[in-house]
């Protein structure tokens, strides 16, 4: 990275013994790899930084250099602006101060890959965020065997398990049905980058016109410009016949509920929250919505367990979510497992809400 050359081999001598070390570590900045001197989705800006996927808490402003897979550069751009970006294809692999790097999909949203990393005869992966469940909008995951591998714990118990789409889809779109005969419009709370999509490559459009709040317009422009196929979307301001906010599929960030952007739909619209935290029905209840949607970007519990096995890693950690749990679960399969302290998760609903904040006034 940073003007290294491409090497489709291993660096090193592969009968070269080198000491056992962590290839990566926890820093004040974030996880880092010592031999690679690069870090893995820091949270303090850095010189190096190799980005998982682009949602807020992974990808941050202020690195001096990034690297990240191909399909990602339209949503970087469009979240961070400006910077210093270099690109690979899933599997192409560079060698950098004589470690490996390669990046491959993790399901997870438009872009995001897993960092495979080899040095001295050992192989880690930091998987960032994923999601094996079939997903029209990104790259399926795919299993890389190591070493060590890296994980994520989001919905790391097993209470969280989703079912298929088509079901999830068929329960979507006869709810906005239902709500379209009895002329009230359907509000689905989403987070504006990954679910927003995904949610709009399910649903049937013939039911009625979808409209999207501005802080999901150029999110969509991205995803269009990838190559991936959504339905026609409008913003509230280029609907001509008032009779269609009252039939439409509205998709906002949750920030936007509730706000008086949300009063043009009617005072009787009824909205819904799409997550993988709605498999608690109490979640819903608490948030004030009609109806909850179980749709996740990332792995459930059966997901994680699959994901994990596939790697044939006998040494795993566990980055954030149900941490304690999923390492406790993973000892007693007789896996080497403990966690690091990160700062991931908590930052894609604080940016949704910004994003809406900002987006709003022309929405």
């Amino acid at each position: 990275m940073g003007g290294a050359g491409r090497d489709a081999c291993s660096a090193g001598d592969p009968g070269e013994k080198l000491p056992v070390t962590d290839l990566v570590v926890q820093r004040p900045e974030g996880l880092y790899c010592p031999p690679g001197d690069f870090y893995i989705d820091p949270w303090r800006p850095v010189a190096r930084a190799v980005i998982t996927h682009a949602h807020s808490d992974h990808a941050r402003y202020g690195n001096g250099h990034y690297l990240a897979a191909a399909p990602s550069e339209g949503v970087l751009r469009a979240r961070l602006g400006e910077i210093s970006l270099q690109t690979l294809a899933y599997g192409e692999r560079i060698v950098h101060h004589g470690v490996t790097v390669s990046l491959h999909p993790a399901g997870h949203v438009l872009g995001s890959a897993q960092v495979r990393v080899e040095h001295g005869g050992q192989v880690w992966v930091a998987s960032g965020d994923y999601k094996v469940a079939p997903d029209r909008t990104c790259a399926p995951f795919e299993p890389v065997r190591c070493d060590v591998f890296i994980t994520e714990s989001t919905f790391g118990l097993p209470i969280y398990r989703w079912c298929p789409d088509e079901d999830l889809f068929a329960q979507i779109n006869t709810w906005w049905a239902r709500n379209v005969d009895h002329n009230r419009a359907s509000v689905v709370a989403c987070y504006s980058f990954g679910k927003a999509q995904r949610l709009l490559s399910g649903i049937d459009p013939s039911i009625g016109p979808v409209i999207v709040h501005g802080a999901v317009v150029p999110l969509n422009d991205a995803y269009r410009a990838a190559g991936v196929e959504l339905p026609e979307t409008r913003m509230v301001t280029e609907v001509r016949d008032k009779a269609d906010l009252r039939r439409a599929l509205v998709v906002c960030p949750p920030s936007a509920v509730g706000s008086p952007w949300l009063r043009r739909f009617g005072a009787d619209a009824q909205a819904a929250f799409a997550s993988g935290w709605m498999q608690v029905r109490g979640n819903r209840r608490r948030g004030g919505y009609d109806r909850g949607f179980v749709l996740s970007d990332h792995a459930d519990w059966p997901g994680l367990l699959q994901a994990i096995g596939a790697t044939g890693a006998q040494r795993v950690i566990v980055t954030h979510g149900s941490s304690a749990a999923m390492v406790r679960y993973l000892t007693e399969q007789g896996l080497q497992a403990e966690a690091f302290e990160t700062e991931y998760g908590d930052d894609v609903v604080e940016a949704d809400a910004a994003a809406a904040t900002e987006a709003e006034p022309g929405a």
